[in-house]
C-alpha cells in the first residue's frame, strides 16, 4: 500500500550511469557569426575592394612616384626661372617707360625751338604754301650738294608731291647748258629738311639752282625759287 506503483529499471554499465554533455548553444552562434562575418569581409574585399598590387607593380608605382617628383621639381625650378625673367623684362620695361618719356619730353622742346626758328625766317618771295624757306647748294667733286627748307603756313596741313632741280651751268669748254636731275618724292607734315647729293654732267658746274616743288597728280608748279650755287 505505502510503496511506489514506478519501478527503476536497473540499466548496467561498466561505468555507471553518466548525463550527455552537448555545445553550448551560444557557443554555436557565436563562431557560425564569426565564420560568416570573415567570409563576408573576404568576399567584399575580392570583390569590391582595391586589388592588391604584386612586388613588380609596387616597384612600378614607386618608380613613377619618383619620377613624378622630379618632374615637379624640373617644373618648379621653371616658374622660378621664369618668374626672375618676368621680373627683369618688367624691370626694363620701366626703364624704357622712362626713357621714352624723357625723349618724347625732349622731343616736344626740339619742336618748339623748329618752330620758333621756322618762324624767324624769311618768307617765301612768291608767298606760296608749301613755301621753301630756305635753302643752300653747292658743288661738291662733280655733284650737286643741296639742302632745302620747306613749310607750310598751316601747321595741321600735309603735303605730298614731288621736288625737281633744273640746273643751269657751264662746262669745261665755256659752254653754258641747262640740267634736269632726276625728280623725287617728299611727304610731310608742316615742315621738311630735303638734303642730299646729285651727280652732274662731267666737266660740268653748276651756277644757279630751280627748285620747282610740284602737289601729286598736277603739273603746275605749287612753288618754286631760284638759288645761286657755290662752288
Amino acid at each position: 500500500m505505502f510503496r511506489s506503483r514506478n519501478r527503476h529499471v536497473f540499466k548496467p554499465t561498466a561505468y555507471g550511469t553518466r548525463r550527455q554533455r552537448r555545445i553550448p548553444r551560444w557557443l554555436v552562434l557565436m563562431v557560425t557569426g564569426v565564420v560568416l562575418g570573415a567570409g563576408g569581409l573576404l568576399f567584399i574585399q575580392t570583390s569590391y575592394g582595391p586589388t592588391r598590387l604584386t612586388a613588380e607593380q609596387s616597384q612600378q608605382l614607386q618608380y613613377d612616384l619618383n619620377s613624378a617628383n622630379l618632374e615637379k621639381q624640373r617644373l618648379q625650378s621653371e616658374l622660378n626661372q621664369q618668374g626672375r625673367q618676368l621680373s627683369e623684362v618688367t624691370t626694363r620695361l620701366e626703364q624704357t617707360t622712362e626713357e621714352l618719356e624723357k625723349v618724347s619730353q625732349e622731343l616736344a622742346r626740339m619742336r618748339a625751338d623748329i618752330k620758333m626758328f621756322a618762324d624767324s625766317l624769311p618768307p617765301d618771295p612768291r608767298g606760296t604754301s608749301p613755301g621753301i624757306r630756305a635753302a643752300g647748294m653747292r658743288n661738291v667733286d662733280g655733284n650737286l650738294d643741296y639742302r632745302i627748307l620747306v613749310i607750310l603756313d598751316d601747321e595741321n596741313e600735309s603735303f605730298k608731291g614731288n621736288v625737281e632741280l633744273v640746273v643751269a651751268g657751264r662746262y669745261s669748254n665755256g659752254k653754258s647748258g641747262h640740267v634736269n636731275l632726276p625728280a623725287f618724292d617728299v611727304e610731310f607734315d608742316h615742315y621738311i629738311h630735303i638734303q642730299g647729293e646729285e651727280a652732274l654732267p662731267d666737266h660740268f658746274t653748276a651756277r644757279e639752282v630751280t627748285i620747282q616743288i610740284r602737289r601729286e597728280g598736277q603739273e603746275k608748279v605749287t612753288a618754286t625759287r631760284t638759288i645761286i650755287a657755290s662752288r
